[in-house]
């Protein structure tokens, strides 16, 4: 769908539908034509996020929208105020509203937030559906004082490149692996590099086989369809820093040998969501421009149960002499990544960040709201979590517990894939900590983050991109540590 941003300087005429500010205390505007005891009559408050549609005499729809207390505005209030009212408002053609005339927030952040809500609000996943249903909303006038306007604006094309990113990752997670096999995944990659100004290398069997990626390979070997190592680079005029993402893409995670039950495979379509975050966050930096050279690795392989797959207690060289012994093929993520990192270290980066869905424990520790951050950095971890906080993209950090290191140890390799039944998400981290030869590193396991099961906020059920925002306001800021 398309979203187009204008700036106004009073209500158009023709905007459909009217989104009205609405604090949590004090008047209310009189454009809606009733009293606090009316709206809450009805159960709206001015609450972040409530929206309440009172039509009007002349026919225009005026919606309410709750943006909570006076003064406490932020760039997170208002991405979650626009996506409510972009939900209420998405049967009509255009909505004319005044949330980026509110205090608290700078111009430029305010239409950055408001076209990040509003956009993701209406994503909607219907490739392949027979009956596409839409929203209708195409135009949206941001009425302000004139001095806000060139900020919105600036603001807003920002925001609207930001969430196509997101909406590209979402739908390559939500894609079927009917759909989307890594060697689909690579075509897509080459198209985006294409159009995104990158420059983008695939490698397939056997380049992966001569630079010794084995973890692919292996990972792959049970699969009919072949794995796909896939690198995007991003130079920006005179660099400041260079910047290494790796992204798990497990395009299908059967568990291997190691066999899930049925219910554990339905959403295993989206182990790739690391990877997708990747590619996504990288199409757009041609527009969001950070000052430092950025090279994603997407990690592409599926992970069937054939006659010639990976088995229990095989071990895996890696390209730099690591030995590895597999005692559980469903912990493949870690196996595949670690060619990602091992080649990230090698181009001496200055900062590693990997990000995948790799442990369900890390959803009995943090839920499904709240992703893990784990590094040998403490600086470069703070850097991610802020930026985090700016996106909205919850994280915590988790600690590499050095003493557990042990539970890793193998009777025949260098370390084994699995710890034991504890700290599996630390564990996780500790193995994946072996192959990032000490440079700055953070790994981000976003286990059940990657999709969500209810419309929320910005989030519409299915795949949510998660990282893609995290990953723009970071390399936006970032520092070498």
């Amino acid at each position: 769908m398309t979203l187009a941003f204008q700036l106004a300087r009073s209500t158009p005429r023709n905007a459909e539908a009217i989104g009205v500010p609405v604090f949590t205390e004090g008047a209310v505007p009189r454009a809606l034509g009733l009293s606090r005891a009316a709206l809450a009559s009805v159960g709206f408050e001015g609450k972040v996020g409530q929206t309440s549609v009172v039509p009007s005499n002349d026919g225009t729809t005026m919606i309410a929208v709750g943006v909570g207390a006076p003064g406490e505005i932020s760039v997170t209030s208002l991405r979650k105020s626009a996506a409510a009212l972009a939900r209420a408002a998405e049967k009509k053609s255009s909505v004319a509203t005044s949330l980026g005339d509110l205090p608290g927030v700078d111009a430029r952040s305010a239409g950055q937030a408001i076209a990040e809500g509003m956009r993701l609000a209406l994503y909607r996943f219907n490739e392949l559906r027979s009956h596409k249903s839409e929203p209708s909303l195409a135009s949206v006038s941001l009425v302000a004082d004139p001095s806000r306007h060139k900020g919105l604006e600036t603001g807003a094309a920002r925001g609207l490149a930001i969430a196509e990113g997101v909406c590209l990752s979402r739908n390559l997670s939500n894609r079927p692996p009917s759909h989307l096999s890594a060697r689909q995944m690579a075509e897509i990659a080459v198209e985006v590099a294409a159009a995104s100004g990158l420059e983008v290398e695939v490698w397939e069997s056997d380049r992966l086989e001569s630079e010794r990626c084995n973890g692919i390979l292996s990972v792959n070997a049970g699969s009919v369809e072949p794995p796909a190592l896939i690198k995007l680079t991003y130079t920006p005029r005179n660099p400041t820093a260079s910047v290494a993402l790796v992204g798990k893409g497990v395009m299908f995670d059967s568990g291997g040998l190691s066999l899930k039950p049925s219910d554990g495979m339905k959403d295993m379509k989206m182990d790739m969501s690391g990877a997708a975050a990747v590619l996504g966050a990288m199409s757009i930096l041609k527009v969001t421009k950070p000052k430092v050279q950025v090279t994603g690795y997407l990690c592409c392989t599926d992970n069937m149960p054939g006659g010639s797959a990976m088995r229990v207690s095989d071990v895996i060289t890696y390209r730099n002499g690591t030995t590895v012994e597999v005692l559980n093929t469903d912990a493949e993520g870690r196996l595949v990544m670690a060619d990602g990192l091992i080649l990230a270290a090698e181009s001496q980066a200055d900062a590693i960040i990997d990000i995948s869905t790799l442990t369900g424990a890390l959803l009995v520790a943090l839920g499904n709201k709240v992703a893990g951050a784990l590094g040998n950095s403490p600086a470069l971890v703070g850097q991610i979590l802020a930026a985090s906080a700016r996106a909205d993209e919850p994280m915590w950090e988790l600690p590499l517990v050095p003493e557990y290191r042990k539970m890793l140890d193998s009777e025949v390799a260098d370390i084994k894939n699995i710890g034991g039944p504890f700290a599996g998400t630390i564990t996780a981290g500790l193995f994946l900590q072996e192959f990032v030869d000490k440079r700055p590193w953070v790994h981000l396991d976003i286990a059940g983050k990657e999709r969500t099961d209810a419309d929320e906020d910005w989030k519409v059920k299915g795949a949510t991109g998660f990282g893609v925002r995290t990953f723009v306001e970071f390399l936006d800021t970032f520092k070498p540590v």
